[in-house]
């Protein structure tokens, strides 16, 4: 009987336990839900079993282990059956994968010092792009890339082409130092719209409230690489910070 009224691993039939699944199987072939009930250890309530558990968490995630391993501790346990513990250990879990997937993570990727860095990371996409796109670069404190580039709009015809809502949300989910904002231009005009610079003031504006620097903005053109480019820092458009 399971402890508590708790469906435990250890009382789900011998080759039902998510470890001896994984024992038997290795590791690298087990399914994700396995793989994600050996990590909850015990199911949610109503006689929910571990397995299901475990189920209905990627389900929610759209059974994308990235979506569920950048959702906050906050988000996981909105989720039926994660309780504030659980969803702790989950992403402490994840976090130790992410990191264990890029080693050293501030040698490997570049410092983003100028314009330059931008446009080799993003110029070969954009040149591809028939629409507009919006993406974050989140930075440590010496200014290397925590992880690629986010993208956080695509292919919006209105006036407001990213909201400081999303753009410092993924901020903090990567614990950033400072950012650097950058979107293209498919026309090939890397040139500033008054819109965009409109939208960067108040984007620097949110940075100084949050505590996360914005230190520049580069608009990416579309041609031959080197692509052409727009810093507004450079410009003087913006008053930056850092």
């Amino acid at each position: 009987m399971a402890y508590g009224g708790r469906n435990l691993i250890r009382d789900l039939p011998g080759k039902a336990r998510p470890r001896e699944i994984a024992l038997e199987r290795g590791v690298e072939r087990t399914d994700d839900a396995v793989l994600l009930a050996i990590l909850l250890r015990t199911g949610g309530r109503r006689g929910k079993g571990v397995l299901e558990l475990a189920r209905d968490v990627l389900g929610r995630c759209g059974h994308s282990l990235e979506r569920l391993a950048d959702a906050s501790v906050e988000e996981l346990v909105e989720l039926p059956g994660l309780g504030p513990v659980k969803a702790l250990e989950l992403k402490a879990a994840l976090e130790l994968g992410r990191r264990a997937a890029t080693p050293d993570t501030a040698g490997a990727r570049p410092a983003i010092l100028g314009a330059a860095p931008v446009v080799e990371l993003l110029g070969a996409e954009a040149a591809r792009l028939d629409r507009e796109v919006f993406w974050v670069l989140p930075l440590n404190a010496k200014y290397r890339l925590i992880r690629p580039p986010v993208e956080i709009t695509s292919g919006l015809v209105d006036t407001s082409l990213a909201h400081p809502r999303e753009v410092f949300r993924e901020a903090v989910r990567a614990t950033a130092a400072a950012i650097v904002l950058a979107h293209n231009h498919p026309s090939g005009d890397p040139k500033p719209s008054r819109e965009d610079v409109r939208m960067t003031r108040r984007l620097v504006e949110a940075g100084r409230i949050v505590g996360i620097p914005v230190l520049d903005h580069v608009i990416v053109g579309r041609g031959a690489l080197p692509a052409p480019y727009a810093s507004m820092r450079d410009s003087g458009a913006v008053q930056f910070d850092g």
